[in-house]
């Protein structure tokens, strides 16, 4: 992954909260390889030292245990929001704290930004659009979500953060920006996570049977974290009244099934496909617009599932067999 050094002399202290999980690690890194200032926040809920120890022994990363649903008293010009579990299995194990690290996380790091005059980026979700009436989804679509399902802590709190962060900006004058994340895969997914990707290659790598939910036609898009990253250092460093919400992610449209067949295939595995009931609430379909991406951030992904796949297999069989 290749992102643009700063001009010498303009290094930027960045804080990532989540900077421990999954997508944070890869952005620390990231920034960090650009010639920036890194501040990893994490309370290690999800997040794994394990993912950023490699880092540790650079002179510009600093690893702070810290949760953010109290008040964080630092200094930074750019702060990137990732800190929330992501998976259902990790959002729903405790729905309360789920919708207070959206929330209450997200009043206390607008605060932050607001009192040190920072920029400051919100890692929204596609769940924001919930189970879609429209097929691909656009920004300017509001959704069409269930507030009291099982997934309604993580949507719904996702859903309150964009409200929170487009008031500062209105109010407060706040630079924002707000990028929607859809699936995103590769190394350093957490193992038990519940999302497909990862259950699929330990399933598979293990030749046991791989779980369906359904019929397993409803469709995902699926994005390499590379090209994520990517995605969102482009929309940080845009125009000022490039605000967002933007969508983040591939375009390109698999079902499940089709995943779960190919992820078989390229293991050699001789793991069977079987079915279970839908969970509740679980979107039929999964498809990102991303015109505004392209022309506003002149940014789409470029890495095949193929292709991403084979490095998120090789991890996974370094990790399983570790």
């Amino acid at each position: 992954m290749h992102i643009s050094n700063r001009t010498q002399g303009t290094r930027r202290r960045v804080l990532v909260t989540g900077g421990a999980g999954f997508l944070g690690s890869h952005l620390c890194e990231a920034l960090l390889a650009r010639g920036d200032d890194v501040l990893c926040v994490d309370n290690f809920y999800t997040g794994a030292k394990d993912n950023v120890a490699h880092l540790l022994d650079n002179p510009m990363f600093e690893l702070m245990r810290h949760d953010i649903t109290f008040p964080l008293y630092i200094e930074a010009d750019e702060i990137y929001n990732l800190a929330c579990p992501a998976s259902p299995i990790h959002y729903q194990f405790d729905p309360v704290q789920t919708t207070k690290t959206s929330v209450h996380g997200a009043i206390n790091m607008l605060g932050l930004a607001k009192r040190i005059k920072a920029r400051i980026l919100q890692a929204s979700t596609s769940e924001v659009y919930g189970d879609p009436e429209i097929h691909p989804q656009t920004e300017d679509y509001w959704g069409h979500t269930n507030p009291i399902g099982p997934r309604a802590c993580y949507d719904e709190g996702k859903r309150c953060a964009e409200t929170l962060f487009f008031d500062y900006h209105r109010q407060h004058g706040l630079a924002i920006k707000v990028a929607r994340i859809f699936n995103t895969y590769g190394p350093r997914m957490h193992p038990n996570d519940g999302r497909v990707v990862s259950n699929f290659i330990v399933q598979a790598l293990a030749n046991q049977d791989i779980t369906l939910y359904g019929d397993g036609s409803q469709t995902r898009s699926f994005c390499y974290v590379d090209d994520l990253i990517r995605g969102l250092v482009n929309l940080m460093d845009s125009a000022p009244e490039v605000t967002g919400p933007i969508n983040i992610g591939n375009p390109d449209e698999f079902t499940i099934r089709q995943l779960a067949e190919l992820v078989v295939e390229m293991i050699g595995s001789r793991s069977k496909i079987t079915f279970q009931p839908l969970p509740t609430d679980d979107p039929r379909q999964r498809q990102p617009d991303i015109t505004r991406a392209r022309t506003q951030l002149g940014w789409q992904p470029t890495v095949k599932l193929r292709d991403g796949l084979a490095k998120t297999i090789a991890y996974f069989e370094q990790r399983v067999g570790s």
